[in-house]
């Protein structure tokens, strides 16, 4: 586990696919208003996630939409509705989840483009504003709840919802708590802190329960922080970091490669493994509405929409 400091391998990512000219009309949105300042926006695009037909599906929470992408990189509009998509997961069963920073935990039939509310409060309080979410192995979904959280406001949380339908508050003072995931045995959830700066780790206990949460990654630099996060089959974390590109750290959660725009001005937001080995990663770039691929050494650990 011996690193410090390894040269770190740069990648430079390319563009796999763009939003057709038919899916953009830049204007200002209830959503943009606050969280981009008021700058109109023509879309942004987060929560990639790869179907068993090699489909990848992402939302767009500016105007409410859920797109369908081929392996040619032609665009479908899956469903619209009123709602702010933040973050996709496949279920094993095919549903699609979806946390809707508007309307809570949503499930949509990718074959009907029927979409509606599986979970929209927690003990009858309303969600701050879900942002991302992740499948266990056992089917259990851990999802974070950011809001507008932040470092004056550390109210953000992170929960979940058993099989059984039990929810539970996992964390309830996180500064802007975003991506999320868990280590190949399940025995540890990664979430990324954004105005922070940091990826939390939470070990679980035996019976689920987080014991002596702390620190995995302190980083600097960017604007904003670390948004998507994903494991490899190595128990490699990658972090979406926000102004920088996407950091592969090692089991030891020290940096071994970095995957970059060169001199290009990308939003690299979100990711998800797939191809031959699941060595092919996809990236959401929300600034610019496409999706960009950098091919990796280590492919990403086998989801739950493949179990």
């Amino acid at each position: 586990m011996y690193n410090p400091f390894q040269e770190v391998r740069k990648i430079e990512a390319r563009v796999f696919a763009s939003l057709p000219a038919k899916f953009r009309k830049k204007r200002r949105t209830a959503w943009s208003d606050p969280n981009r300042q008021g700058a109109p926006v023509e879309s942004f695009l987060e929560g990639p996630s790869v179907d068993r037909q090699g489909n990848l599906w992402c939302v767009d929470i500016s105007f409410g939409r859920v797109f369908r992408i081929d392996g040619k990189g032609d665009w479908d509009l899956g469903v619209q509705y009123d709602g702010g998509p933040n973050g996709l997961k496949i279920h094993k069963d095919g549903r699609i989840f979806i946390c809707d920073y508007k309307n809570g935990l949503m499930v949509l039939e990718p074959k009907s483009g029927k979409i509606a509310p599986y979970l929209e409060t927690a003990f009858s309080e309303s969600f701050k504003g879900l942002n991302d979410l992740h499948f266990a192995d056992n089917g259990d979904l851990y999802f974070t709840d950011q809001g507008q959280s932040g470092i004056t406001d550390a109210t953000g949380r992170v929960w979940r919802l058993r099989t059984n339908g039990e929810l539970q508050r996992l964390v309830q003072n996180a500064p802007s708590p975003n991506g999320i995931t868990l280590n190949t045995k399940n025995s540890q959830v990664y979430v990324a802190i954004t105005r922070a700066q940091q990826i939390w780790r939470l070990p679980l206990m035996a019976n689920g329960t987080p014991s002596k949460t702390g620190v995995a990654i302190q980083l600097s630099g960017g604007h904003a922080g670390p948004d998507g996060i994903e494991v490899d089959a190595e128990d490699g974390l990658l972090v979406c970091h926000l102004g920088v590109g996407i950091w592969r750290f090692d089991a030891n959660m020290l940096p071994t490669q970095l995957v970059h725009a060169g001199k290009h001005h990308r939003l690299m937001t979100n990711i998800a493994f797939a191809g031959p080995g699941k060595k092919r990663l996809f990236i959401t770039d929300s600034l610019n509405g496409e999706i960009l691929t950098a091919d990796l050494a280590v492919g990403g650990k086998k989801m739950y929409s493949h179990k």
